[in-house]
């Protein structure tokens, strides 16, 4: 499973980078934002000069004419940039248009395994299931994974499945189990995925013994 890492912020990507872990990153306006930063496009290059991987750039047009457009300004940013569309109906008409261009689209914002099936017949690269915010609301998020990765094997889909909205490590385990193509996870979600208490305990023990050894 490829690991994407869900923010804005390069000290979080150049870290996950660092770990040896990272193959992408997601982004949207509201993690954008959170940066205090106005030069999105340059945010967004610096990005993607660090990860030298697909990079998500969010569209904030709601019309397909306007979201083909922002598309395409956001795709000559970079060989690595990936256009985040909205999986609305405007959003499957820009999608077809921009992949037809050969500009590789993230359907975003995925509630459904109808709606993922329609993204991956419009030519998405990348469907966002969002399996948290799911949760969130009494269903079960890892439940729409399933059933989309099924619908893609039965079909032959070449749309890749980002598991998006991750809270947990257990998310990410999930994911792996269903055989997600791709799960987006925040930093600190990255970081709790190596820690278990058995490897603190040898840790100590081990180290324990090598000062009993240094006399």
């Amino acid at each position: 499973m490829k690991f994407f890492i869900d923010t804005a912020n390069l000290d979080e990507i150049r870290d996950a980078k660092a770990m040896g872990v990272l193959d992408g990153v997601t982004t949207n306006p509201s993690l954008m934002a959170r940066e205090g930063r106005k030069d999105t496009d340059a945010l967004l290059k610096e990005i993607c000069d660090i990860v030298e991987g697909p990079v998500s750039g969010e569209v904030t047009a709601l019309d397909a004419e306007g979201m083909i457009a922002e598309g395409k300004t956001l795709a000559a940013l970079s060989k690595y940039i990936v256009v985040k569309i909205p999986t609305t109906l405007a959003g499957l008409k820009a999608t077809r248009a921009l992949s037809d261009e050969g500009i590789a689209v993230n359907m975003t914002l995925c509630f459904s395994a109808n709606q993922a099936l329609l993204a991956a017949k419009a030519g998405a690269a990348y469907i966002s299931p969002f399996v948290g915010r799911l949760d969130d609301i009494g269903q079960d998020g890892m439940e729409l994974i399933a059933d989309i990765c099924l619908i893609y094997e039965n079909y032959g889909f070449k749309t890749e499945v980002i598991v998006a909205s991750i809270r947990s490590t257990e998310h990410v385990h999930q994911s792996a189990l269903l055989g997600a193509h791709v799960g987006t996870i925040p930093h600190n979600v990255i970081k709790q995925l190596v820690n278990h208490p058995l490897t603190d305990k040898g840790l100590d023990a081990f180290m324990a013994d090598w000062d009993k050894l240094q006399g």
